[in-house]
This record gives structure tokens, sequence and C-alpha cells, in this order.
């Protein structure tokens, strides 16, 4: 059984365990065979989204798309969904709730399972309370008053248990009531509106032991939380450090807090990776030989992932290198860990983009590419990485020309720096 291999001996969750106490998200952790699709990114809301989406659903189906990562549904005050008001409204900057609910059936017919981007660690009020802030929620569900809103942000609860996101309330799950009531909406988000998995944002603002009594009690068929944390830099010249094991250990910390009942995006290998593809390929491999990012150590929790709409899109926080992308899904494509495509590369950057990403999705499938698969790393040296994986698919990325040894391996695929091959 797989553990989740850290430098430190925190306790282990191995995956029979977790199987026993959440069944049906178990067996798609037990599966490995997920790949996710960001069908959304920062300007998404400029459209009617949830009427537009749907005329990508056939050809997300045949790629072979096991979930959506839809936007938030729900009525906000940012139109973008992540500054949460009214948490039973489904009316937002994406279309109406009759729209969504429609779309969500066209998924299901595609059987497609729909992820919802959960947004509980703060929320707008309605009505100003304690210190003159909107902190209270009068008049729309969930009626919570100032003692819902952590002490650190305004309200008159507790302080918060992960970090503050600044200028608006944030919600302490410290109380029963609230997390009654989280729990509730989530039941209504899989039961009645039709969405089967999770994404939690901003994951980092309270306790991951709350992430795990949510997902207990409502059952999703996968999490996956956004647990973004800062790599680590060098003080003098702020490059990226070689090791980052202590970032990937706060994230590899924050899973196994949730029971292993959620996943993480692998924030520890995007960061890697984009300064990798930069001819520092020998980033690619840590000083234990495995791969370095949170896919080296607990590659079944690993989400992994080139760019989202924070990252990338018109808001462009922490872009990857748009030149090297192909770079970077040949390696997340052919890698173990949850591999996730973003909306922009596959359906805003051209035919030949899409078509490249379609090969090397359909190449995992047929290899039997998974999130447990074994991997040995053949090079790691500045313009050239190479792989084995599963011993059933070879890869390379990087300028340096290479090929594997051996009449058994035939050409897959390549493109410009890179190349995969399969027996």
């Amino acid at each position: 059984m797989e553990q989740p291999n850290s430098v430190s001996s925190a306790s282990s969750i191995n995956d029979s365990s977790f199987e026993e106490s959440s069944p049906q998200t178990g067996e798609i952790i037990k599966h490995g065979r997920e790949i996710i699709f960001q069908g959304f990114n920062w300007e998404s809301k400029k459209s009617n989204w949830w009427e537009f989406l749907p005329n990508k659903f056939p050809d997300i189906a045949e790629l072979g798309f096991t979930s959506v990562w839809l936007p938030p549904p729900i009525q906000s005050l940012s139109p973008e969904g992540y500054l949460p008001q009214n948490m039973y409204s489904l009316d937002s900057c994406y279309g109406s709730h009759d729209q969504l609910s429609a779309l969500l059936v066209m998924l299901s017919q595609h059987k497609i399972r729909a992820m919802a981007d959960v947004v509980i660690n703060h929320r707008l009020g309605t009505t100003q309370g304690h210190g003159g802030g909107y902190n209270r929620y009068d008049g729309i569900p969930l009626p919570w008053d100032e003692y819902a809103v952590t002490s650190c942000s305004g309200g008159l609860g507790n302080k918060s248990t992960g970090k503050n996101f600044d200028g608006v309330p944030n919600i302490d799950h410290t109380q029963s009531f609230v997390r009654k009531d989280i729990t509730q909406w989530l039941i209504w988000l899989r039961k009645d509106v039709g969405f089967q998995d999770f994404r939690f944002d901003f994951a980092k603002g309270y306790s991951p032991k709350y992430v795990k009594e949510y997902i207990e009690g409502s059952k999703p068929m996968f999490s996956v939380g956004e647990y973004w944390d800062n790599c680590e830099y060098s003080p003098t010249d702020y490059s990226l450090n070689y090791n980052q094991d202590n970032h990937r250990q706060r994230i590899i910390n924050w899973i196994d807090s949730t029971g292993g009942l959620c996943a993480a995006f692998d924030f520890t290998t995007k960061g890697i990776l984009q300064e990798a593809v930069k001819g520092q390929m020998w980033r690619l491999r840590d000083e234990q030989g495995k791969p370095p990012g949170v896919m080296g150590w607990w590659p079944s929790r690993a989400v992994t992932f080139i760019e989202n709409h924070d990252t990338g899109s018109t808001q462009s926080h922490w872009p990857f290198p748009s030149e090297n992308i192909m770079e970077g899904y040949a390696y997340i494509l052919t890698h173990p860990g949850i591999p996730t495509v973003f909306y922009d590369h596959l359906y805003d950057w051209g035919d030949s983009i899409h078509d490249q990403i379609a090969k090397l999705m359909e190449i995992r499938k047929s290899q039997d590419i998974h999130s447990r698969s074994t991997i040995i790393i053949i090079e790691a040296q500045p313009d050239l990485y190479s792989a084995i994986i599963g011993d059933k698919l070879c890869m390379k990325i990087g300028d340096s020309s290479w090929s594997p040894s051996g009449e058994e391996w035939k050409l897959a695929t390549c493109g410009i720096r890179y190349a995969v091959w399969h027996k």
C-alpha cells in the first residue's frame, strides 16, 4: 500500500483505511486514473458560461476527462464568484440556476463528473454588525451573526485556525452551528444541485480537520484542496531553491490532516517545473532520485497542473513560461499524480496545442499510466530530463537530443523539446 513518503515520521494514512472511511471517494483514489479539466478562466464571468461551456462537452468526453472543475456557482459580490454571500442562490454572473442545472445534466449524460468550487473560508455579510463591518448575514439563508466570523477579521467568533484572507469576514469553523450549516450546504450541492466533486478554495484559511469533517459529512466522489503556499527562495537573489522538501512537506501535512480524504494541488511541482524548463532540468530529480514535488512523496493525492485561473489567465500571478507549455504537459500527462488541463491551453491556444494535449492524454490512457505508476528517472541534466514510467512509457523534455535504448521502444508522439515512446 502506498503511504505518504514524507521527511518527517508524521502519521501515515494508507489507502485501505481511507477506503473504509469513505468508500465512494476511496474507489476514485484507488482507481487513480483521473484527469481533471479546469473548465473556466478568470474572464469566463463576462459571458453566459453555463450556456457556452456545454458546446465543449462532446470534445471533453472524447478526450477522456473524468471531472470538470467549474467556477463558484453561487451568488457573489465579485463576478468571478470568490466573494460569496447568498450560499443558496445559484444565479451568478456565469448564468442562471436553470442554465446550471441543464449544464450538470449534460455533463452527467457525457459520464463526466462536475466539480464545484467551494468557497467557505470567507463570506460577505448583508448587514453591518460588530465594529461596523458587514459581518452579519440577515435576510438570506444561513442567517449567521457576528459569532460566525473570526475575531481576527472583525467578528465575535474565535481566532482563525488558518491564514487570514484580508479585507472580508473570515468564517469561524470552530463554531458547531457553522460546521453543521456548511455540511448541509455541501450535501445540498451534491444531492440536489448535482455536483459530485469538490475543490476547496483557499484551503490554508482553516484547519484541514474541518475539511475532513465536511468530506465525511457530504461524501463527494473526489476532493482537492487549494493549499497554495510559497515555495522556498534564496534570500539573496530570490532564485528558487533546489530543495523544496519543506514546501511539499507542508502540503503533505495538510493532506494527512484531512485523513487522506482530500487531495491537494501540487504547487511544489508547478514551481519547480516552470524553472526546470528554462534550462534547469536537474531540478526534476530530488536528492533521493524521485520527482521533487508532492508527486514524489504521495502521488495518489497530488493533483498536478501547469496553470490555473490565478497563476495564468489574465491574472498571471505566477505564470508558466508560455513557450514551454507543451514540455509541461508532456511531464504531468506522462507522470504519476492526477493531472489537470487548463481551459485556455486546450481551447484558446490553437488547434495544434489542443491536438498535442489530446495525443498525450490518449497515450496516458492506452499505456494505463495512473496516479501510482512507478517512475525511474534516467537523466536530469540542465537541458535534458528523461524517465521511464510504469515500465510502459518513456519520455524526455529539453533541448538535448535523446532517445531510449532498445528496439522495443516506439516513438508515440513528439513536439518542440519533448518526445514520448511506448513499447
